[in-house]
């Protein structure tokens, strides 16, 4: 057995008191210890899409927590588009951070969960301690982004029992006969079309990330994380944020491919990234004592 698989793990969830009532969230804790680190999912996917990189970076000593965002996994998924945006999804950060008891941490994330942490820099900046951010979706993947959930938005609206059928045949796949990025994919797509209509109604119409202006004031210690031909998620986005935060460095992926079939190199990279945060707050507490 490999050291990184030796790391404990523990499912855990707390709720969020809403106008509608309560909302449940799930999460996964991997690791002890105070080097906390969240991980966020991209887009409509489960918090298990960082199972890998939870276990790397557990097994080099962080505790880590990945999360079911609201309308994503096990966790609740209202139909109120008012329960959906990235800032409403920092909200949700930073009450998990208090659930577990985490004065900070490092958030990080893919895609949506990118730009949900910057967010969670943005409106709580007091409770990060560093930023790992592959690839976000900012100014350049405007019209990508509308040309690509708007038809979405419409078809969970007046073709519900399109997903409603794709959502019967996925959930009887057996997740443990695919492999283990197939199974990912079946999770994504397995959504009530109601739900499914509200969160991507909430997401096309909210903020989508701090402005310009907000992330320039951003000084935690952030990884940005690019890759070439995607242009919902384009090198130049990953570029330009890396550029504008005064604590950033930038690495280009080979594709959008090498952290899900290749992921040493940037694994070995983030790991390196978050004990790097932590590793000055552990020489003060030596020296202190």
């Amino acid at each position: 057995m490999s050291e990184r698989h030796l790391a404990s793990e523990r499912v855990g969830q707390y709720f969020l008191e809403t106008d509608g009532g309560r909302d449940r969230l799930e999460y996964t804790e991997y690791g002890t210890g105070d080097m906390w680190v969240v991980l966020l999912p991209g887009l409509l996917m489960p918090r298990r899409m960082h199972d890998h990189l939870a276990r790397s970076l557990a097994s080099a000593g962080a505790h880590v927590v990945t999360l079911d965002l609201l309308g994503h996994g096990r966790s609740d998924r209202p139909d109120d588009p008012f329960a959906y945006s990235v800032t409403a999804f920092a909200h949700q950060v930073v009450a998990l951070l208090d659930e577990v008891g985490a004065g900070e941490a490092v958030i990080g994330g893919t895609s949506l969960g990118a730009n949900v942490s910057l967010e969670v820099a943005a409106i709580a900046p007091e409770r990060v301690r560093g930023l790992l951010v592959e690839m976000p979706v900012l100014d350049n993947a405007l019209e990508v982004a509308i040309v690509s959930f708007a038809p979405l938005l419409l078809a969970a609206r007046v073709l519900p029992i399109a997903f409603t059928s794709l959502r019967f045949v996925t959930r009887r796949v057996p997740r443990g006969i695919v492999p283990w990025w197939v199974g990912i994919g079946l999770d994504s797509v397995d959504h009530k079309p109601g739900p499914l209509a509200a969160y991507v109604h909430g997401l096309f119409f909210g903020r989508v990330a701090p402005p310009a202006s907000e992330r320039r004031r951003i000084k935690a210690p952030t990884l940005v994380v690019g890759h070439p031909r995607d242009p919902l998620h384009p090198t130049s986005d990953a570029e330009m944020l890396a550029k504008e935060l005064p604590n950033a460095t930038f690495d280009r992926a080979g594709s959008i491919l090498e952290w899900r079939r290749s992921p040493e190199r940037l694994d070995l990279m983030a790991t390196k990234f978050v004990l790097d945060c932590w590793r000055p707050a552990r020489r003060t507490r030596r020296t202190a004592n």
